[in-house]
């Protein structure tokens, strides 16, 4: 009986280690990181794939795809996804917290001059540069997403698609994430009635 408590007690004591690793990498991720979610994926794929060995690159990318699918702020639906996957419940509060304590912090000390500051020439000339930062990171994103998603013409033509409804008919993305949903799952029924005929 000693031995199996003390097997019990083995995870326990290894919790609080990961607790901290995982507020810390996110916490590191929120603070050094500008333009929202998607411009987050460069230092998560670093700080998560490349540093902690938590996840695959196809790990990152089906947690962003159902982040983007689930309400809520993509970053934050990530953050507990990974946390939830390395603690439980636990990990994934902690992980959340991680996320966004930088935003808090950050936001609270801005909101009362943010005002005052913003006509400066100088503070526009840095918003802009970020802006333009922020344009290079989602570029790589994409470009990264599209060497690992598209696999064959099918996928080519869904993207095309999906393009089209959102930047020409400015159909809403929820109803795009429920299509593409819907066809991918009629996909899998069709490999799978062809995988059972042979």
């Amino acid at each position: 009986m000693e031995e199996i408590n003390e097997e019990e007690k083995q995870p326990q004591n290894k919790l609080l280690p990961t607790l901290l690793e995982l507020f810390f990498a996110f916490f590191r991720t929120g603070i050094f990181t500008f333009g929202g979610g998607l411009a987050m994926m460069p230092m998560l794929q670093k700080e998560l794939i490349e540093k902690k060995h938590w996840l695959t690159e196809e790990d990152l990318i089906d947690y962003y795809a159902i982040g983007q699918s689930t309400p809520g702020i993509i970053a934050v639906n990530v953050a507990t996804f990974v946390g939830y996957r390395q603690a439980g419940i636990l990990g994934a509060i902690v992980a959340t917290l991680g996320i966004i304590s930088p935003s808090i912090i950050i936001i609270t000390i801005l909101a009362s001059t943010i005002n005052s500051i913003s006509e400066y020439p100088r503070v526009q000339a840095a918003l802009k540069g970020i802006n333009v930062a922020v344009a290079a990171l989602l570029t790589t994103v994409i470009i990264k997403f599209a060497k690992k998603t598209i696999k064959n013409v099918w996928n080519v033509l869904y993207m095309l698609a999906a393009f089209v409804c959102i930047f020409f008919f400015k159909v809403p993305s929820f109803i795009i994430i429920i299509v593409a949903i819907t066809l991918g799952c009629l996909n899998v029924v069709r490999l799978n009635k062809k995988e059972e005929k042979k």
